[in-house]
This record gives structure tokens, C-alpha cells and sequence, in this order.
């Protein structure tokens, strides 16, 4: 079984459990934490990959970090994970329960860079427009600027892209001439 398969297995899993015991939104809340803590430290990390630390030593680890600030169905669920042997996924298992109650909840991201900053105006109308055509219930943006687009906006939902930047139509029609130039 991969780490991608293992991980989203377990997500689920923990979603399942979550949801019965009426903590789902507490298990967010965690998950989230996790993630971050996790990314923002790669000895953390190095460590939940590394079989020469013992699991004893992860667990206190995980819990010296966590301990107070957690839910108990977590704190079970990060115990079950590292006497599996499996703390080594513990990141993408975060990444996976975020994703997949992000599509419990109808929560999507829009990926929005752009030339220059968004307005507050400008944000809304993308939220608005996300919504009715994807039929989301909540649109996170998450923007990045990058001033090769010259001017305007790409934006990516899931596997969707619309391209509305300066740069991407000079080079549409750049492949348009050479088409038909040659």
C-alpha cells in the first residue's frame, strides 16, 4: 500500500471517528495545527521519518509538542499512528483529513496569482464567480503575485485553470501567428 493510499485511509478513518463522536470540527481544528507545525519544522519531520528513533520517543515527542493543546480523540489517534509504525505519514495524513473535510464542507481553494495585489473587490467577485460555477459553499483564496503575467489574473480550482493574464494571451497569439506562418 503507498504512503498517499495509507494516509488517506487513515484520514478517512479518523473523519469516521470524528463524526460519530460530534468532534469533527475539533479534529479540523487539530489536524490543521499539526500540518503547520510539522511544516514550519523540518526536525520534526526528520524525526517522525527517522526507524532509528524509537516509537516510545516520537509519541513523547508529538506529545510534549501537543499534549494540552489537543483533542483526546487526537492525542489517541497520534498514539495509534506511531505504534503502527506509521509516523513517517503523519504529515500527509494531515493533509489528507484537510482535504477530505474540506469536501465534506464544500470548501474549496482558488489559486489566484496575479500581477499585482487583489482588492477586497476584486477577491469577492472571484469568491462569487467560484462559487456559482463550482457550487461551493466557501472559497478560500490563496494569492500569489508574480509580475511576469504583466497584468491581469490566472486562477486554478482543482483542475480547472482560467487564464486572464496579459502575458498568457501574448503568448496565445504568439502560437496563433506562428501557425499561421508556417
Amino acid at each position: 500500500m503507498s504512503e498517499n493510499k495509507a494516509a488517506s485511509r487513515y484520514a478517512k478513518s479518523l473523519i469516521d471517528l470524528s463524526t460519530e463522536q460530534n468532534a469533527l470540527e475539533e479534529m479540523k481544528i487539530d489536524m490543521v495545527l499539526i500540518e503547520q507545525v510539522i511544516d514550519q519544522n523540518s526536525e520534526l519531520e526528520a524525526i517522525l521519518q527517522n526507524p532509528v528513533i524509537t516509537l516510545d520517543k516520537k509519541y513523547s515527542i508529538l506529545e510534549g509538542i501537543f499534549g494540552k493543546s489537543i483533542h483526546a480523540i487526537t492525542k489517541a489517534y497520534l498514539k495509534l499512528l506511531v505504534n503502527k509504525g506509521r509516523a513517517a505519514i503523519l504529515f500527509d495524513t494531515t493533509k489528507a483529513f484537510i482535504r477530505q473535510y474540506n469536501t465534506i464542507k464544500g470548501i474549496v481553494t482558488a489559486e489566484v496569482l496575479s500581477a499585482t495585489a487583489l482588492t477586497d473587490a476584486n477577491k469577492a467577485e472571484i469568491i462569487a464567480v467560484v462559487k456559482r460555477e463550482i457550487g461551493a459553499n466557501e472559497v478560500i483564496i490563496k494569492e500569489k503575485i508574480s509580475e511576469k503575467l504583466i497584468g491581469g489574473f490566472i486562477l486554478k480550482v482543482g483542475d480547472k485553470q482560467f487564464d486572464a493574464s496579459i502575458s498568457g494571451s501574448l503568448n496565445k497569439l504568439k502560437k496563433e501567428l506562428a501557425q499561421g506562418v508556417v
